[in-house]
């Protein structure tokens, strides 16, 4: 969907700074129809929106605000904190033994040494294609892994016996235009008394970071196997 976002009447003066996803439904394996139109077009601020249909009903919205880009390197300044570089990470094994499917083992993780449950410091990567036969921008193999924030450090034990913990939407902010392969991710996870909880993560890439991810999770207890 950022793909298509980035794709729809694209404005060379205007950069994508803010991605909303709304998660509606379960997104089935199949045919999948995605719609994208100008909310609110403007000379220096546009709002796009993106609809993915899957089986005849919508389960995904997004919407990206593009604003217009000038020279402020002058005043630019980063008050987030760095992340521990690709090269100093060891491998993550651990992701893909908590989290089984077909997504996690198409990725390259890699843990950092003050990795935590709800403190993640962490980074991935992907050789997949966002859509077959097209080429994929940094921007869009990115973003297509910022939802993994929500797994990297829970504080709770998922599955039988423990709880679910799915997130909802998925809100980035990017405050420059992220480069390169890797997606490095600084979470804090926050867990409410009432059932509800929030990933928030300072997005990174080898340089430095660009921006901001927050997930809101419903949470609810997983009956053990032999209950």
């Amino acid at each position: 969907m950022t793909a298509e976002i980035l794709a729809h009447d694209p404005r060379p003066e205007l950069r994508l700074a803010r991605l909303s996803f709304e998660i509606l439904g379960t997104l089935h394996y199949g045919p999948l129809t995605v719609t994208t139109r100008t909310v609110r077009p403007g000379r220096t601020i546009e709002l796009v929106e993106s609809t993915l249909v899957a089986q005849g009903r919508v389960v995904l919205v997004a919407r990206a605000w593009r604003l217009v880009i000038s020279d402020t390197a002058d005043v630019a300044v980063t008050n987030d904190s760095a992340l521990t570089p690709v090269a100093q990470c060891r491998p993550f094994p651990a992701m893909e033994q908590r989290w089984p499917g077909g997504y996690i083992k198409s990725l390259e993780m890699r843990v950092a040494p003050d990795h935590a449950p709800g403190h993640g410091r962490c980074w991935s990567t992907t050789a997949v294609d966002m859509i077959a036969g097209e080429p994929t921008s940094d921007l869009v193999r990115l973003m297509g892994m910022a939802d993994t924030s929500n797994g990297v450090a829970p504080v709770l034990d998922a599955g039988p016996g423990g709880y679910g913990f799915p997130n909802v939407d998925l809100q980035i902010h990017l405050y420059r235009d992220p480069v390169g392969p890797w997606l490095g991710y600084a979470t804090t996870s926050n867990m409410g008394s009432d059932g509800i909880g929030l990933t928030s993560s300072v997005l990174h890439d080898e340089r430095g970071p660009f921006g901001r991810s927050e997930q809101i999770q419903t949470v609810r207890k997983v009956p053990s196997v032999d209950a």
